[in-house]
């Protein structure tokens, strides 16, 4: 983990995770601090009681997510993204001041107002902030960059809500809380003053300003690659689980568990830090590129820890304000606490190879208006997390029934994702069985290429070794392989899924069907994988494919199993 915290030392990363970093605390200080107050304050706003108001707030932050993406992922592909951040920033001052008259006022519709408004200020940060990170790091940078952001934005968001609920909770004065959030957004201003520049991706860009056809737009934009609206709709879904929980932990603290906001603060702290921690641990476990297949791992984590949190929870509530202590005292609790802790975990491993994901499969000169594509989905899913848990609540379900349905919830939309899109099954296969098996020691991997065609050559391996080689490979590997090495069900299917060669029966490897297939693939720019025991094959074979093709001699060695794993070392190293 220590290289992707290295990023933290440099001007190219540093005062954009600061300006990130600064904008998540503030904007949850306000919102937090916000819900807070009309949550153990019993006060009501337009009709709507505390619980009603805790549900829609959240939704009413995201809603211009929806009505502005478009335009917002526009801009950021248009104008040099530094000078782009500090305006926004600029805009969050003028926002906070608003927010700060409200509190110290005790006006509620100024700051529904200024919640709405940092809902805009935030719409116009995010496409930026994801379309930021390809332009200044490397491709084997991507994940742990972006696992060190969601860290940080996680741990902001908790210290937001800690400080924001903290502050309602000792007094009922607005100013501490005016004071922070305006002194917090001059901070974030400071900060975006050291960002790099940025290139426009689009300089040429025509802005279109209808929201409406802009948005269909945007979306037509994300819906060209099937693996990149696959990651979209996967973000989207988690970010729809996220929100039904935290938006009902308020009421969920008081109600379930006969707490206060000491309570509520704790579930938030042990989410935040499950998130953050699973979002560091993706770097650990990708190998150094982007693995895809951590996410079907962590999509059975959401389901089954949000299965065993509704049976976790009391059928009796502590009584009402009980105390950190009473509360910590029965073991159904820290049951409880381990259950959150550990669907933040599985979040952060669900979300980190996903963003990573669609920032390197979509186009460069439109990778901000496909993180606005995001933010629509995303706002729509949170809305529908608002809406259906509303409905759920006129149809009398409790708050701890409404979490059993989420993951219920999961485990459907994860099937149906998958089924659409059978490469994330397939990477989640090979990356389970690599690392129940192998100890992997890899050199040159870096040389495969992250898009073109390429041939990766070397010595026969058994059917079973071709895992490795996938498990170091950023993208799909085509083996050129005979039908009696997809023997095995598993095996087949992960070469299958990966769109092997089939050798026709009767023939070799350099035998003229064969050739013609193993084009084909390159010329739609694959990476082919021929290993043969034979060391007249190869040359004779090659020289029939085009001669600029990218050859990478690739050389793996196994040995005998010790203890639980079996080492496994492979070179690659790239031939004139």
């Amino acid at each position: 983990m220590s290289s992707q915290f290295s990023l933290l030392g440099q001007r190219r990363f540093l005062p954009f995770f600061s300006t990130q970093f600064l904008g998540a605390f503030n904007d949850n200080v306000f919102k937090t601090a916000l819900i807070t107050m009309v949550s153990f304050k019993a006060i009501s706003f337009a009709g709507f009681d505390g619980k009603q108001l805790a549900t829609i707030l959240p939704g009413l932050f995201i809603l211009p997510y929806f009505l502005f993406s478009a335009t917002a992922g526009q801009l950021a592909d248009k104008f040099e993204k530094g000078r782009m951040i500090r305006a926004i920033k600029l805009l969050e001052i003028a926002i906070m001041a608003l927010a700060a008259w409200g509190f110290i006022a005790n006006m509620l519709w100024m700051l529904v107002l200024a919640l709405f408004m940092m809902g805009v200020h935030s719409t116009l940060f995010g496409p930026v902030k994801y379309s930021y990170l390809p332009q200044h790091l490397g491709e084997h940078e991507l994940v742990g960059g972006n696992g060190v952001v969601e860290m940080g934005t996680f741990v902001a968001i908790l210290l937001g809500e800690i400080v924001g609920a903290a502050i309602v909770s000792v007094t009922d004065s607005g100013l501490p809380v005016a004071a922070l959030v305006m002194l917090t957004a001059a901070s974030g201003w400071g900060t975006s003053l050291g960002i790099p520049a940025s290139p426009p991706a689009a300089a040429d860009l025509r802005i279109g300003w209808n929201p409406v056809t802009e948005t269909l737009r945007t979306i037509g934009f994300a819906h060209k690659t099937r693996a990149v609206w696959m990651s979209l709709l996967g973000i989207s879904w988690f970010w729809f689980y996220g929100a039904t929980l935290l938006a009902q932990f308020p009421n969920f603290a008081k109600e379930s568990l006969g707490g206060g906001e000491v309570i509520f603060i704790l579930l938030l702290a042990v989410f935040s830090v499950g998130i953050g921690f699973g979002s560091l641990l993706c770097e650990k476990l990708s190998r150094g590129h982007v693995e895809i297949g951590l996410v079907p791992f962590a999509a059975i984590g959401l389901t089954v820890f949000g299965i065993d949190l509704y049976w976790a929870i009391p059928a009796t509530p502590l009584a009402p304000g009980a105390s950190l202590t009473q509360f910590l005292q029965y073991g159904a609790h820290w049951r409880m606490l381990a259950d959150i802790a550990l669907i933040g975990i599985s979040g952060g491993l669900y979300i980190v190879p996903l963003y990573a994901m669609v920032q390197t499969r979509s186009e460069k000169t439109h990778q901000s208006r496909i993180m606005a594509a995001n933010n629509i989905l995303n706002s729509a899913f949170m809305v529908a997390s608002a809406v259906l848990s509303l409905m759920m609540f006129k149809f009398g379900l409790s708050i701890p029934q409404v979490f059993l349905a989420t993951a219920l919830l999961n485990a459907v939309v994860a099937l149906y994702i998958y089924t659409l899109l059978p490469e994330f099954l397939m990477r989640f296969v090979v990356w389970l069985a690599v690392s129940l098996i192998y100890r992997i020691h890899s050199q040159g991997s870096e040389r495969l290429p992250r898009q073109g065609a390429a041939l990766l050559l070397g010595d026969a391996v058994r059917p079973s070794d071709t895992l490795v080689i996938l498990a170091c490979s950023p993208r799909p590997v085509r083996f050129v392989m005979t039908e009696a090495s997809l023997r095995n069900p598993l095996l087949g299917f992960v070469l299958r899924q990966n769109g092997v060669i089939l050798v026709p029966e009767g023939e070799s490897l350099d035998g003229a069907l064969t050739l013609e297939r193993i084009r084909e693939a390159i010329a739609e720019d694959a990476v082919v994988a021929v290993f043969s025991g034979d060391p007249k094959v190869l040359p004779g074979a090659l020289t029939a494919l085009p001669a600029d093709i990218r050859r990478i001699d690739t050389t793996l060695r196994t040995s005998r199993r010790k203890g639980l794993f079996q080492a496994a070392r492979i070179t690659f190293a790239e031939t004139a």
